[in-house]
């Protein structure tokens, strides 16, 4: 049985949190610490190479002067629109391709992709001992149990520690290829603990990773236009550089030499944030009150005076913030955000939800302006909406639950964590990451313990 922990102890412990865990902000600058990785004109703090992929949102100068500019997303050299846009002239799916295009760092030619494509939709099957063992690790939490069931598939592994390309590749595939599968089982699974009926449907070898995952959660009762939306929402998700939160810390990790599973796990941990691949929670849950707040979705006076209340900190959850509105990189505009609207219209439209589509749409420009207006001088930055502020919505038309949307994130940003725990394990000089911290604590004197009061 548990031992209870004894109240008194600790709260009398966490009482002298506020004053050993708190620090002047203008320290931060005196002793030179970059908070949060960051320079003063907000952008990060160059730490490594990768040839994965770039993040661009402004130029630089040659007086070090940054100038926004519409938002780039590159995988490998190439435009992340290109890629997409290539997919919807030719009507086909794209994410197989990218998902090659990033592990590889080359376009597949036609033949290279049918093989490709049909492979990953053999190995998405899991072996039944595996698919019993992971369903005894349900818990209320998917991101949890996601992690819990990477660690887990260590042990079905016969070679879970070698680190060769061969065999990080193949580790790769093998991931990136299951993480649907596991993510539907786990919400099969969660459902089945609630007391609903266990559904398990084996992913067919003739599907996308894009429409296996839409089978294997809902049965054949999804459109074609839903498949082509999810599989857009993992193409732009797949990678984001090697700067955002949870692929620095595969990076971080793999650099200790460790294994594929820790290293993925650590990663899941770190998306999990609200702050990072749990923000379109946040926009979802805070568009229920603005809808239950704006009594008409086009007034733009309405809708102007409730956003004043939110970034006054007199509405909604009182932070200040419009969640899904300004990105750390992006300025102008953010590409994934642009590509996804455009086909959540079309969904909108599909769905019989065009008047809330419109109405987000209007919540984008609206944001924007009156942020801008309030805070855009003092924060000296433009900001735009983020993918996160459409995400949401996309996957509610499509009828998934918001308990998948950040496992859905990393069901897309494996493919990224991977290509880049690679290239990390395959410097020719390897190096653990390890930054520094400066101690700002005041030295004391030992006393001994019969002298403390």
């Amino acid at each position: 049985m548990e031992r209870l922990l004894d109240k008194e102890i600790v709260d009398k412990i966490s009482a002298t949190v506020g004053v050993t865990s708190n620090f002047d902000p203008e320290l931060f600058q005196k002793m030179n610490v970059k908070r949060g990785l960051r320079n003063e004109d907000h952008t990060g703090v160059v730490v490594g190479l990768t040839k994965v992929g770039d993040v661009v949102g402004y130029e630089r100068s040659e007086d070090g002067k940054l100038t926004p500019i519409p938002g780039k997303l590159i995988y490998r050299g190439i435009s992340l629109e290109d890629i997409v846009r290539g997919a919807q002239k030719e009507n086909r799916l794209g994410f197989e391709e990218v998902v090659y295009l990033i592990l590889s760092g080359n376009m597949p030619k036609k033949e290279e992709l049918k093989e490709f494509s049909e492979l990953m939709s053999c190995i998405m099957d899991l072996k039944p001992k595996i698919v019993m063992h992971i369903l005894d690790l349900v818990g209320s939490d998917i991101m949890n149990y996601l992690s819990r069931c990477v660690l887990e598939l260590y042990t079905f592994d016969d070679k879970p520690d070698e680190t060769t390309p061969e065999n990080l590749i193949r580790q790769s595939l093998n991931l990136v290829a299951t993480f649907p599968t596991i993510i539907a089982y786990a919400h099969n699974a969660l459902r089945h603990s609630n007391g609903k009926s266990l559904h398990i449907r084996h992913p067919q070898a003739n599907l996308s990773l894009a429409e296996n995952f839409l089978y294997m959660m809902k049965g054949h009762h999804y459109t074609q236009l839903d498949v082509k939306i999810l599989d857009l929402a993992l193409m732009v998700h797949a990678d984001h550089g090697g700067g955002n939160n949870s692929t620095f810390t595969v990076r971080v990790t793999s650099s200790t030499g460790t294994d594929t599973y820790s290293a993925i796990a650590a990663g899941i941990g770190s998306l999990k944030g609200p702050l990072h691949g749990g923000a379109n929670l946040k926009v979802i849950d805070m568009m229920k009150n603005i809808k239950a707040n704006v009594k008409d979705w086009t007034s733009v006076e309405e809708v102007d005076s409730y956003l004043l209340k939110i970034l006054n900190k007199e509405a909604y959850d009182k932070t200040g913030l419009i969640y899904g509105i300004g990105h750390a990189i992006y300025t102008i505009s953010d590409p994934r955000t642009m590509l996804l609207k455009e086909m959540a219209r079309d969904l909108a439209i599909e769905k019989g939800r065009e008047e809330e589509y419109n109405f987000y749409k209007l919540l984008e420009e609206r944001a924007i302006l009156n942020f801008m207006e309030k805070k855009g001088k003092n924060v000296n930055k433009q900001v735009c909406a983020n993918v996160d502020f459409y995400s949401g919505f996309v996957y509610d038309m499509i009828g998934l639950p918001q308990e998948i949307y950040t496992p859905l994130f990393a069901m897309a940003r494996i493919v990224g964590w991977c290509a880049h725990r690679i290239e990390e394990l395959n410097f020719k000089q390897k190096r653990i990451i390890r930054p520094a911290y400066k101690n700002a604590a005041d030295i004391k004197e030992y006393i001994p313990i019969a002298d403390r009061k």
